[in-house]
């Protein structure tokens, strides 16, 4: 029964050759932060806190662009947006290999400006080919995957940066990473609409007014805070366990806490009805705050960061399916872009925030920092949440629908579907659709020691 939602999702057209052309596109842009930092350490002969610069230079980058790309693809489609960025960043990463520190400063910011988009566009898909009746085990779906590639894409960086051939020619592996990463996507061509909803060449246009209000600025808040306590917990982990002298357990540790979140990531993209972010979030934030009593023992410590680090996973997918229920379709890529830029912010200050508390007060102190920020800002968006469920005590961030009878049934032009099930059907002419309610609501792998504050979390990524 379990796997049965996943069955039934996998079994929608497209969603599986999205899912892994998307996960391999991921890798190598997930290897960036990682490659990045070793090359100014090694090559460009500077300091972690010179590389960190550069880093924070391709977030500020990212993170303005995200959303532009996004809204490029409401107005004109995805190809056009996968051939600029993809050319775009080819280039920058043949050039950055090649600059002096001083010019590799401005370069990563437009760097960043121009990644990419794969992370946003599986998602804005996602919203497109599925029911809501499996959007939450898609959107559980694609938080798994995205963990697989932050785990695989690191790693393969380090493996090429630290071996003969060093970090330029991981450099230039990236650029090839992303060349193929933007071909399978543009070949793939994976819609941004669902069949019932107006297509791009409509030139539908919705204002922000109308979609961006105090309840997905309060989404975006938790997302932000989410992949905020993340990057605070992986340096806290590898700061904790150095003090104690079990440094050399850091990798094991890190990887059950990333196994942690896959398991909760899977359990909730079973269930049937969704729940607020809000509501993963907040317990999340709060059973961080005591993960850093654990550090004399490095088992004592992954067994601490069991509670909070399955709910990683749930918190960025019931995140996602928010969004994506709450967005009028022809807005969705924008709102996706700006979902991925709280996720990518979030990962930038929580690194120097864990990292600042450690320096002032101790290691232990870094899990508190984060958990304690996290929990605040989970307070602030309270307000928000309760109107909402005052307002509408009946509310669910994924409406409940029944499943259809089979897969094969729900796909096949002859077998009429269940009509709830099957949302992507023209709505009837008799009753105007109902717009789905619903609240709105990556990750990035554990880091090397050596560069725990320039790579991005662990098990939750944006």
């Amino acid at each position: 029964m379990l796997l049965k939602p996943y069955r039934e999702t996998l079994a929608l057209p497209k969603i599986p050759s999205l899912l892994v052309v998307a996960t391999l596109a991921r890798i190598p842009i997930a290897a960036a932060a990682v490659v990045l930092t070793l090359h100014v350490v090694t090559d460009l002969g500077r300091g972690y806190g010179a590389a960190g610069l550069v880093g924070a230079a391709a977030t500020v980058g990212g993170s303005l662009g995200a959303p532009v790309m996004g809204r490029l693809i409401d107005r004109r489609g995805l190809r056009p947006v996968l051939v600029l960025t993809t050319v775009a960043e080819v280039i920058y990463w043949l050039v950055a290999q090649a600059l002096p520190y001083w010019a590799l400063l401005p370069v990563a910011v437009v760097g960043g400006f121009l990644a990419l988009p794969a992370f946003s566009v599986a998602r804005q898909s996602i919203a497109a080919l599925t029911p809501e009746s499996h959007r939450l085990p898609a959107f559980a779906l694609d938080s798994m995957t995205t963990e697989l590639s932050f785990m695989a894409g690191p790693a393969l960086g380090v493996l090429i940066a630290t071996s003969v051939a060093g970090p330029r020619a991981a450099m230039l592996t990236l650029a090839v990473g992303i060349l193929l990463g933007g071909i399978g996507l543009w070949l793939l061509n994976p819609p941004m609409r669902a069949p019932h909803e107006a297509p791009v060449s409509a030139g539908e246009r919705v204002a922000r007014r109308d979609w961006l209000k105090p309840r997905f600025v309060a989404i975006l808040a938790v997302t932000m805070a989410a992949t905020l306590v993340l990057a605070g917990t992986d340096v806290s982990v590898v700061a904790v366990l150095r003090e104690s002298g079990e440094l050399g357990w850091s990798g094991l540790v890190m990887s059950l806490w990333a196994l942690f979140s896959l398991i909760g990531g899977f359990a909730y993209g079973t269930v049937r009805r969704g729940v607020p972010p809000l509501v993963l979030f907040a317990p999340m934030a709060l059973l961080t705050i005591p993960v850093g009593m654990g550090g004399s023992q490095w088992w004592l410590l992954a067994l601490l960061l069991i509670p909070a680090g399955a709910l990683c996973a749930p918190t960025i997918t019931a995140s996602s399916a928010a969004i994506s229920n709450m967005i009028p379709a022809a807005a969705r890529g924008e709102a996706m872009g700006l979902h991925n830029s709280a996720l990518t912010v979030g990962v930038a200050l929580g690194g120097p925030l864990a990292g600042l508390a450690i320096d002032s007060f101790g290691p232990k102190w870094g899990f508190a920092a984060v958990g304690i920020v996290g929990a605040l800002v989970a307070l602030a968006v309270l307000p928000a949440e309760l109107r909402r469920r005052r307002a509408d005590p009946t509310t669910s961030p994924t409406p409940a629908a029944p499943r259809p009878a089979s897969p094969s049934q729900a796909a096949s032009p002859t077998t009429p579907p269940a009509p709830a099930a099957v949302i992507s059907a023209p709505p009837s002419p008799a009753a105007p659709p109902a717009t789905p309610p619903g609240p709105a609501a990556p990750l990035t792998t554990s880091p090397a020691p050596a560069v725990a504050a320039s790579a991005a979390p662990g098990p939750a990524r944006p």
